[in-house]
């Protein structure tokens, strides 16, 4: 069942309408397909033109939406032969940033993302996708393998932030974060990072240093949270939508700013209508992606991430 957000309300109302029409004409002689077909392509048409004039907020809460895919739902339908490795050798597991050898396309990669999770007692499990120090360091071992046997690096980003709880600072959150995007950095394959969702400050950062960044088509990337900007900036939250105006949170602005490379379209309506479609159409752009850095050295791909890097806010 799909839950609707705020801005999506006549599309459900149609919807709505829809279904009552499919469910009254069960077992009834009265042919009314033609006034569902009328309905169905008015509804299409409704959810694709509210979909291309998306503000940055209600692009935020689409990136938000609770049936958007995570990382197990792109592990089903865009990756194969995924064996997952867990513990950073320190301190213990981490399951709100998951990872572990996995294939795309015939390639062996080593991926590595943020699950939020789906329901009430896997999104505690994996806490909200919020990742903690052991989480990523844990990442950083994982890179460091990669780097060893030669495996490219994929990551998948969605979370709102990296967990900002006493018990993380006490394990040296902020150290973490820092080795994690430095092992990105310094990584002698390709790296390939996609904001699939949320891409929150540091801790997404942590695992998007890459060389090519991507972002699904309405994701959202920033420092901080429209609210969290709201509330230092106004003292009010609900100064949200203001706020993620003036941020310039969306794909679409940070293409052209250069802080992403490429846009990877969703289905119709956004990912959360069609997951294992988004994910297959993620899975063919990040193979792209990958074929055209392999040709390149270890030390072209470090060069390619300093120099892309140093551009970000240069005229």
């Amino acid at each position: 069942m799909i839950s609707y957000l705020e801005f999506e309300k006549p599309v459900a109302q149609l919807e709505a309408r829809i279904a009552e029409l499919r469910l009254a004409g069960e077992g009834d002689d009265v042919d009314i397909s033609a006034e569902l077909r009328r309905l169905e392509t008015k509804s299409a048409a409704l959810v694709e033109s509210t979909y291309a004039a998306l503000t940055p907020w209600q692009k935020t809460q689409v990136a938000r939406h609770p049936n958007r895919p995570h990382f197990r739902d792109f592990v089903q339908h865009a990756f194969d032969e995924f064996v997952p490795l867990g513990g950073d050798r320190l301190y213990g597991e981490d399951e709100a940033i998951l990872g572990g050898f996995a294939s795309i396309g015939g390639r062996r990669v080593m991926l590595i993302g943020h699950e939020k999770g789906h329901d009430t007692q896997s999104r505690i499990r994996h806490n909200f996708g919020m990742g903690k120090p052991e989480g990523y360091r844990k990442a950083i071992r994982l890179m460091e393998l990669a780097g060893r046997f030669g495996l490219p690096v994929v990551t998948l980003v969605d979370t709102s932030g990296a967990f900002p709880g006493v018990e993380a600072e006490e394990r040296g959150q902020a150290e973490a974060i820092a080795r994690s995007t430095e092992a990105c950095l310094a990584l002698p394959v390709p790296m390939v990072a996609t904001i699939v969702g949320e891409g929150g400050s540091g801790g997404a950062v942590a695992l998007a240093s890459a060389e090519r960044v991507l972002m699904f088509e309405h994701a959202v990337y920033s420092v901080i949270s429209p609210e969290g900007c709201a509330s230092i900036l106004w003292r009010t939250a609900e100064k949200a939508p203001d706020a993620a105006e003036a941020m310039k949170v969306t794909a679409q602005q940070l293409l052209q700013m250069k802080i992403i490379d490429r846009i990877v379209a969703e289905p119709k309506g956004g990912a959360h209508r069609d997951p294992s479609g988004a994910a297959e159409a993620l899975g063919r752009v990040i193979g792209e992606e990958l074929d055209a850095l392999s040709g390149k050295s270890s030390a072209q791909l470090r060069q390619q991430r300093e120099e892309r890097y140093l551009q970000i806010g240069s005229l």
